[in-house]
């Protein structure tokens, strides 16, 4: 019972942690994190007994990672005005992850004397920006920033996984593995469309007063069979959410008529309002249960505190060299690339982990707590032009403008 109370409390705070955070700009995993902890010490202190629940952990990082990529997905909007930041966004996901991997990978390779296969492979989970702390972060900022964040954190993940995957799975990178990579990406995509169509499909047809947690637990399913042969689910996920989210652009091809595009926007809406709410139960437990298993000597060891700062060093700047070069305003972008659930996910994925004084869990949690630290920052320091209290003013403005001109 009394764990009962503790979870339904800490629950509650996170969800005060969540309104809270457009005002105190305080990123909501921090939170969670030091919450999580405090738990832990009030356990110690009282001899409190818990099972261990690290095996908790990947199933609540994976399932969270498919509901917070899926309703990104459900937010992006395609038209031809957003052409320009859709390429951008996917350029300042891609260009950088590939340049910090290889400078972190022969870092790893200097100073741990690791082959750069291996090294590269510790260096992805560094390299992905966390879709589940930056998406919920930036909800004060206006639309263009939200979509941008959007958009690039959903690739973030999506890249990072396949990247990840690549380079696990393969113990020497020869033409043979990248034309399986290849297939792979064409099989997993052909297998979207497909699934897209039937659960569209089921939408539509079941009449049951359940509905949408089936097809919650299908999507889930369908991601951990890709994810057993070697496919790269999340490319299902993003497929799925971007199609239900555009119905108005999709509904112009003939076969989505037989879908019922106008009955099925409505079972979208409702879809979408069930996700938002299990993705924050799902976000809230993860975060407060890493924050339970998270000693104190890993927050504050001080053989991989230098290494922390240098990685998210290293993030700025490859960050800071992208925006120059595509002309991206750096404010607040250059600081919304906080590394969280997908680090923690891959980082757990490694097999053998490594066990040095280097790449460790502390470096994980280092990692993780900084770059929220330096997002945090950056959004106190956000102009008020772009957040989303000024972008309604001006359409507020636009309206009075509109009107005056019609009754004129």
């Amino acid at each position: 019972m009394s764990i009962l109370v503790t979870v339904c409390i800490l629950l509650l705070l996170a969800y005060i942690f969540d309104l809270t955070a457009s005002f105190t700009k305080i990123p909501s995993v921090i939170l969670l994190l030091i919450s999580g902890w405090c738990v832990q010490q009030l356990a110690t202190w009282f001899h409190v007994t818990v099972q261990d629940l690290n095996p908790l952990l990947p199933v609540l990082g994976t399932v969270g990672l498919i509901l917070i990529v899926m309703e990104g997905a459900l937010e992006i909007e395609l038209d031809r005005s957003k052409i320009p930041m859709i390429k951008k966004s996917m350029v300042v996901a891609l260009i950088p992850m590939v340049m910090l991997a290889f400078l972190l990978g022969y870092l790893f390779q200097y100073l741990g004397g690791y082959t750069l296969k291996d090294s590269l492979t510790y260096a992805m989970p560094f390299c992905v920006i966390s879709s589940s702390i930056a998406i919920p972060s930036v909800k004060g900022l206006n639309s263009h920033i939200r979509d941008f964040v959007v958009f690039e954190t959903s690739v973030s993940d999506i890249l990072g996984v396949l990247f990840f995957n690549f380079l696990a799975l393969n113990s020497i990178i020869t033409t043979d593995s990248l034309v399986e990579f290849g297939i792979q990406i064409v099989v997993i995509t052909i297998v979207s469309f497909i699934a897209t169509v039937g659960l569209s499909l089921l939408l539509t047809k079941v009449n049951h007063h359940i509905k949408y947690s089936p097809i919650i637990i299908i999507i889930i399913l369908i991601y951990g069979v890709s994810k057993f042969y070697h496919l790269p689910g999340l490319i299902f996920i993003i497929i799925f959410g971007i199609i239900l989210g555009n119905l108005d652009q999709v509904r112009k091809l003939k076969f989505m008529h037989k879908l019922r595009p106008e009955a099925l926007e409505g079972e979208v809406v409702k879809l979408k309002e069930l996700l938002i709410e299990a993705t924050f139960l799902i976000r809230a437990l993860f975060f407060l249960l890493f924050g339970f298993l998270m000693e104190t000597r890993e927050m504050l060891n001080p053989d991989t505190i230098l290494y922390a700062v240098g990685i998210v060093l290293a993030i700025i700047l490859t960050r800071v060299f992208q925006l120059l070069v595509l002309k991206i305003p750096l404010m607040p972008l250059l600081f919304i690339a906080p590394r969280g659930l997908i680090t923690i996910l891959l980082f757990v994925a490694i097999v053998p982990l490594p066990t040095d004084a280097i790449i460790n869990k502390s470096l994980i949690v280092q990692v993780i707590i900084l770059t929220s630290l330096v997002m945090m920052l950056g959004l106190m320091y956000t102009p008020k032009n772009l957040t989303a209290e000024a972008e309604e003013k001006d359409d507020i403005e636009v309206d009075e403008k509109t009107i005056e001109k019609l009754e004129s």
